[in-house]
């Protein structure tokens, strides 16, 4: 019989919403219109996989499930950006890659849940700073509205929770308004370029 509890629905809208944020963002790699930066899913990806990890041990329940779907698609996207994505890396991006990797043995020496996940949300934002870079001077090579979704499948996680600890509701607020603020960007940096191109 299907489950109706609000924890299992809500769980199920977050990976309704991962789902629509991935198959556009994919479709936009298909087409040719989007470029992802494989340093930023490579790092989305580690940290996906821990935040994960760290909610079910905690006991997220339904909340976790937009994690799981989150992590395994990044490294898909990984692989991708290995062939269709931003070629031009520069040195701050290795930098980036480097602080963000350099700090998940922190996660593995603390042990106590609240720090290992306030350690992936550091982690987590700085996976933007190479698609931020990119995105500065080509916003057109990424699809805004698989932000907005990824916004709304975090949104849906945290309300989905089954129990609300710090380790379980912290990363998916995080995620919340990092791709909240992503999708807010790229609209922006598209209207300021609008004119140049015109």
């Amino acid at each position: 019989m299907f489950n109706t509890k609000p924890g299992f629905i809500l769980g199920a809208l977050s990976i309704v919403m991962m789902v629509c944020s991935r198959a556009g963002y994919f479709a936009g790699i298909y087409r040719g219109k989007t470029r992802p930066h494989v340093f930023s899913w490579l790092i989305w990806g580690t940290i996906s996989s821990i935040g994960f990890a760290a909610q079910v041990a905690e006991g997220a329940g339904p909340g976790s499930w937009a994690r799981g779907f989150g992590s395994a698609t990044c490294f898909l996207l990984v692989l991708i950006s290995y062939f269709k994505g931003e070629k031009d890396i520069k040195r701050a991006d290795w930098i980036t890659l480097a602080v963000a990797l350099a700090a998940i043995p922190l996660w593995v020496l603390t042990k106590t849940p609240f720090w290992s996940v306030l350690i992936v949300c550091f982690i987590d934002t700085i996976g933007y700073l190479p698609t931020v870079r990119k995105s500065w001077l080509k916003p057109q090579d990424e699809l805004a509205v698989s932000y907005l979704f990824s916004c709304l499948g975090a949104g849906f996680s945290l309300l989905a929770i089954k129990q609300y600890t710090p380790s379980t509701w912290l990363y998916p607020l995080v995620l919340t308004f990092s791709n909240g603020g992503m999708w807010l960007f790229l609209l922006a940096r598209r209207r300021a370029a609008v004119p140049a191109l015109t």
